[in-house]
C-alpha cells in the first residue's frame, strides 16, 4: 500500500471505523484512541495490506483493540452509578436509548458481532475473517446475541 493509497483509506473509513469503534468501547474519547491506534497499525503494516483489503485489516484491528479495551476496563473493581443517569419512565420512549441500554447487555462480542453485521453490513465470512472466527460460530454468536436483545426489548418494561 503507498501513501496515496492509505490516505484513500484514512479519507473513506475514518467515519464508519469511529462509530464501530464508538459503539463498541462507549466512550468517544476511547473510539478516538481505537480509530488512532487502528490506522497507526495499517501504516506499520502497509507493505502486506493491499488497498482492497484495508476496510477488513482496520475493523480487524479496531474490534481487538475494542475487545482489549473492554477487558481492561473490566478489571477495574469498582462501578459508579451516574447521579444523572435516567430511569425509565413509563411512556417514555426514546429510542436510541433503549437501544443503547440493549446493546450495553451484550458482551464485547456479542456487541461486535451486531454492530459489524446490522450497522455496518458485513457478511458472515467478513466478519468471520475480522473476528477470527469461523462463519458458524458468526452465525450462533449472532443467533444469542439477538435473542437477549430480543428478549430485552420486547419485555414489559423496555416495550416501545
Amino acid at each position: 500500500m503507498e501513501l496515496i493509497e492509505y490516505n484513500a483509506s484514512v479519507k473513506q473509513w475514518a467515519d464508519a471505523l469511529f462509530r464501530f469503534a464508538c459503539k463498541c468501547t462507549g466512550n468517544p474519547e476511547d473510539a478516538r484512541d481505537v480509530v488512532q491506534s487502528s490506522f497507526e497499525v495499517l501504516w506499520q503494516k502497509r507493505k502486506n495490506v493491499t488497498a482492497e483489503k484495508a476496510k477488513a485489516f482496520l475493523f480487524q484491528v479496531a474490534y481487538r483493540q475494542s475487545i482489549d479495551n473492554y477487558r481492561k476496563q473490566s478489571r477495574v473493581t469498582y462501578k459508579e452509578q451516574s447521579e444523572t443517569e435516567e430511569t425509565y419512565r413509563p411512556g417514555h420512549t426514546d429510542l436510541k436509548r433503549v437501544l443503547d441500554r440493549a446493546l450495553n447487555r451484550l458482551d464485547e462480542q456479542q456487541k461486535a458481532l451486531v454492530l459489524l453485521k446490522d450497522y455496518e453490513g458485513y457478511s458472515y465470512e467478513e466478519i468471520g475473517q475480522i473476528t477470527g472466527l469461523s462463519v458458524t460460530q458468526v452465525k450462533v454468536y449472532l443467533h444469542r446475541a439477538r435473542k437477549t436483545l430480543k428478549e430485552y426489548l420486547v419485555s414489559v418494561e423496555h416495550v416501545i
